[in-house]
């Protein structure tokens, strides 16, 4: 385990979160507040008997306790809470910009809320966080993949009059038997509204979908990407390219995605010229948030070095503009210089 002052460090290293879904950064604790709140009946007694749910298997074993907890989001203000919450974890990780996936098929096709009721909660905590914090970023629409397609496209529908509040389109949930090629439409579209476009790809699906994201959805980044290291060929695109792989480390340990995080291939993708970048995807069920995963990396012998690269590459990566792009640069050399790097 890295000592003390280097995981204190890391908290204080300024960085870009590229890869966190906000609907995992449902803590427990507000996960029953918010039932309580909106009267939702789980089906755990208390704390403790729902932190023992957090235990998994798999991916999908996690996206069933997800989706259950999703339940006790109904209002504004239960968004605008979760949205503050997980801001004010990023800001003591050292977080300066991150780009925020949420899931709206499930809010409104699944759960019955409404479209612009949740982006008006998350927009409202996106603004506090910006003045409270000084955290820039934006919202990421991310498309269920194994969810009806029709309801992709009904979402969408309510997007286009907000199409300039939302950065651009995602791709997540269960991978394998959902291969981005069904959503070239979806995201021609999202490319339409002006839309940046990422996509989970590599993760438990082959590296097939990584080509396919590239290829069909014109993906600007890849979510996870893991599996690139199974296709030499297409890492060597990637690294041409300068495609950037938003990783991250104790999901994929949590989810089996690597057995042993000392067999992760982020230092071998970093020492061959891949832009990972480090990110903590869903940290209330994964044990960590933006810092704990790159101390993790520090846990099997990546140097400070090594990992402020990875921080600068999330501020190279990210849809942030030029401008911002030199701040946090400029807050990374500054904090470079205050620990010798």
């Amino acid at each position: 385990m890295v000592d003390g002052k280097i995981r204190q460090a890391l908290e204080t290293m300024p960085k870009s979160e590229l890869h966190l879904h906000i609907e995992g950064t449902l803590e427990p604790e507000l996960a029953l507040t918010l039932a309580d709140r909106n009267g939702v009946t789980l089906p755990w007694r208390d704390i403790d008997d729902l932190r023992a749910q957090y235990e998994f298997e798999n991916l999908q074993s996690f996206l069933d306790l997800y989706y259950a907890l999703m339940k006790t989001l109904k209002t504004k203000e239960d968004f605008k809470d979760l949205m503050l919450a997980y801001l004010t974890r990023a800001h003591a990780n050292g977080v300066r910009h991150a780009e925020i996936f949420f899931d709206p098929q499930v809010h409104v096709c699944t759960n019955g809320l409404d479209f612009d009721m949740v982006l008006d909660g998350l927009l409202e905590g996106l603004e506090i966080g910006r003045e409270r914090f000084g955290i820039s970023g934006g919202l990421i629409l991310s498309i269920v993949r194994d969810m009806d397609i029709d309801s992709a496209n009904r979402i969408l529908d309510m997007a286009a009059p907000r199409k300039a509040e939302i950065l651009g389109i995602g791709l997540d949930s269960a991978e394998v038997g959902y291969p981005p090629a069904e959503f070239i439409d979806q995201f021609a579209r999202a490319r339409a509204f002006g839309w940046h476009c990422v996509a989970h790809a590599g993760e438990e699906g082959p590296a097939a979908y990584i080509r396919d994201a590239l290829d069909l959805l014109h993906a600007e980044r890849i979510d996870h990407g893991i599996h690139v290291q199974d296709d030499h060929e297409l890492l060597e695109r990637v690294v041409r390219d300068g495609v950037p792989l938003t990783c991250c480390p104790l999901s994929n340990l949590r989810l089996q995605v690597v057995h042993d995080m000392r067999k992760h291939p982020i230092p071998r993708f970093l020492n061959e010229g891949v832009t990972c970048t480090i990110n903590s995807d869903d940290p209330a069920y994964f044990g960590g948030y933006a810092a704990a995963n790159y101390a993790a990396l520090a846990d099997i012998g990546m140097s400070m070095e090594e990992l402020a690269a990875l921080a600068g590459n999330s501020i190279d990566a990210s849809f942030a503009s030029d401008g911002r792009k030199a701040q946090l640069h400029a807050e990374l050399a500054a904090w470079r210089t205050q620990h010798g790097l």
